[in-house]
């Protein structure tokens, strides 16, 4: 008898022994192949000799020490690499242990950075339907999955939510995918002024949408506008990166491939790449300078914020991303995979849309294609698939609720950047027998 609080009371998990590479391996010997990165997570497999020594390595050293007494190597050196990384003005680095916090702290740094500016008015944040920024109540409420704030809805701050830059259901028949952009972003721009500009604190978006939707990225153009939005409006953009950065788009940020900067950016996930819990948030001169310039202080934080071992981890994944050029391997094998995902998938009946960039790719399953109806909820297509796949040894991502938190589902496929070009075409074929027998066994 198992004394775990699992995340389903109802369904007892085999047990993971060790990892190889881009496989897991149960103590029954079955092997899997990580298909989705657990969620878009384990960028570098199961295995990485660099990242297990630098663990050990740190905590002969030095395990703990609190950030309210102390700094350390590891941490000092993860910033700076990752500031001589960064895009544009992004110049200080705030670790965490998780992408919740990352999203937390982003908030809550954008709300005291308009109270030490004298503009305490500024309140409010803009994020969008069908958003996932984590599951900490500030988090959640940024949020705009409805299935997953329905029940702590009482419990949630006030955010105001836009529609998302969703191509596949968004953009209008006739109507040019950068034209599509524009429209979607125009929706910030009117509820900054339906809530009074001067009311204003942030925006926060996925740069490609991940859990809730499968890899959505923006139409063309969509982020520049955004970006143009908040400049005029006086308002920060907040991007999180947590499930699409650190390399999992072919960028090492994925804000990058909009050619936009953001005023916070958050990271997690890949940043650790599983070996550690760690994630971070990064903010621009500007912004640091204010809280410095005011109280000194921001009125935040967590027992393990900057933890040695988990700083030590994110140092040496971000030094074999950089020194093994893995995000163009990234650029890669994700142009392999989309080719081979379109030559298994694109004519399925029902496989309304694949989309994605990098190693991040979704596809949208519907019931009737002509009018992209989706599977009856009721149905549960989604945690099926993910039976059957798991089943036939593949870890995959699929989600319901794809387009407002209860009606159609997707999966995600987030695997290691090292996965070889063999690995995905066995992943594909494993994916493709999953969803045949899924739909053959589904209720006529």
């Amino acid at each position: 008898m198992s004394h775990i609080f699992p995340r389903h009371c109802h369904a007892t998990p085999p047990t993971a022994s060790h990892g190889e590479g881009c496989f897991l391996i149960d103590t029954d010997g079955k092997r899997y192949f990580d298909g989705s990165g657990g969620a878009a997570v384990s960028c570098l497999g199961h295995s990485n000799d660099r990242v297990r020594r630098a663990i050990k390595d740190q905590v002969d050293q030095l395990a703990f020490a609190h950030t309210g007494f102390f700094t350390s190597d590891p941490a000092e050196q993860l910033a700076d690499l990752l500031i001589a990384n960064a895009p544009g003005d992004l110049d200080r680095v705030y670790l965490v242990s998780g992408g919740s916090e990352a999203t937390e702290s982003a908030i809550k740094l954008a709300r005291q950075y308009f109270t030490e500016r004298g503009e305490p008015q500024r309140r409010h944040l803009i994020a969008r339907r069908q958003s996932y920024h984590g599951n900490t109540l500030g988090a959640l409420s940024a949020g705009g999955n409805a299935w997953r704030r329905a029940q702590f809805a009482p419990l949630l701050i006030e955010v105001s939510h836009i529609a998302p830059c969703y191509d596949y259901m968004g953009r209008a028949e006739g109507e040019s995918p950068e034209a599509y952009g524009q429209r979607a972003a125009q929706e910030l721009e009117d509820e900054i002024l339906r809530l009074g500009p001067d009311t204003v604190m942030a925006f926060m978006a996925e740069p490609v949408v991940g859990a809730t939707m499968g890899a959505v990225p923006a139409a063309p153009g969509y982020f520049n506008r955004i970006r143009e939005i908040c400049d005029r409006y006086g308002v920060l953009l907040i991007l999180d990166e947590v499930m699409c950065g650190m390399g999992r788009t072919g960028h090492l940020f994925a804000c990058e491939a909009e050619t936009v900067v953001p005023d916070i950016l958050c990271i997690a996930k890949g940043l650790g790449a599983g070996y550690q819990p760690i994630g971070a948030m990064l903010c621009t001169r500007a912004i640091y300078d204010t809280i410095a310039g005011g109280t000194g202080f921001f009125q935040h934080g967590h027992t393990y914020l900057g933890h040695p071992v988990a700083a030590a981890a994110g140092l040496a994944v971000l030094r074999e991303l950089l020194d093994n050029d893995l995000v163009a391997q990234v650029r890669a094998r994700g142009a392999y995979l989309e080719q081979r995902l379109h030559e298994r998938f694109a004519q399925h009946p029902h496989v309304g849309d694949i989309r994605g960039r990098g190693l991040f790719w979704g596809m949208e399953f519907v019931a009737d294609r002509d009018s992209k109806t989706p599977f009856d909820p009721r149905l549960g297509l989604a945690g099926r698939l993910k039976k059957a796949a798991f089943a036939e040894g593949l870890i995959c991502y699929p989600m319901s609720g794809t387009r407002d938190g209860q009606l159609g589902d997707h999966v995600l496929l987030a695997p290691p950047f090292i996965a070889t070009e063999a690995e995905l075409d066995g992943a594909i074929d494993t994916l493709s027998r999953a969803l045949d027998k899924v739909m053959a066994d589904l209720p006529t």
